[in-house]
């Protein structure tokens, strides 16, 4: 069974090269790692142990980032630390972490990331503003793109 750290290690390796796709494909597990995202709908790919197959994904585009200039002159860009899926609350229902205008202080909880059933919480790198939320809750986010832009206090 793959860890955390081997997808994360995959993801480095695959960012690091020239490829643009990578498939893992095993009895157990089905991986799929693409450089530019998803170019069309996902099919859900049965498993031995799975009694029901979950219905068709819908078609998803993945969002295009300009990294070339920061957002606001000033501002903080805190960026996704890995491929996941983005959830801004600590549970459905749930109030989010932050919202727009929120006030935040170094190391405060900003949104959690799941990756294979695996939650990382990210973290306020500065004090200041939420000016910015460009991720939204359930939405597949890429390394390195934008999730929250801080504007410094």
């Amino acid at each position: 069974m793959l860890r955390y750290e081997d997808v994360a290690e995959l993801v480095r390796i695959i960012d690091g090269s020239s490829c643009a796709e990578f498939v893992l494909d095993t009895p157990e597990l089905k991986l799929t790692l693409r450089r530019h995202g998803i170019v069309g709908p996902i099919a859900p790919v049965p498993t031995p142990n799975a009694p029901h197959a979950a219905p068709p994904a819908a078609p998803m585009v993945a969002p295009t980032q300009t990294a070339a200039a920061p957002r606001l002159t000033g501002h903080q860009q805190v960026e996704a630390p890995m491929i996941g899926t983005f959830y801004g609350a600590p549970a459905p229902g749930q109030p989010p972490f932050v919202q727009l205008g929120s006030q935040v202080a170094a190391g405060d909880k900003l949104c959690l990331i799941e990756v294979m059933k695996l939650y990382t919480t990210i973290f306020a790198p500065a004090s200041g503003i939420i000016r910015e939320i460009c991720a939204h809750d359930g939405e597949l986010v890429e390394y390195g793109q934008t999730l929250f832009v801080i504007e410094p206090v």
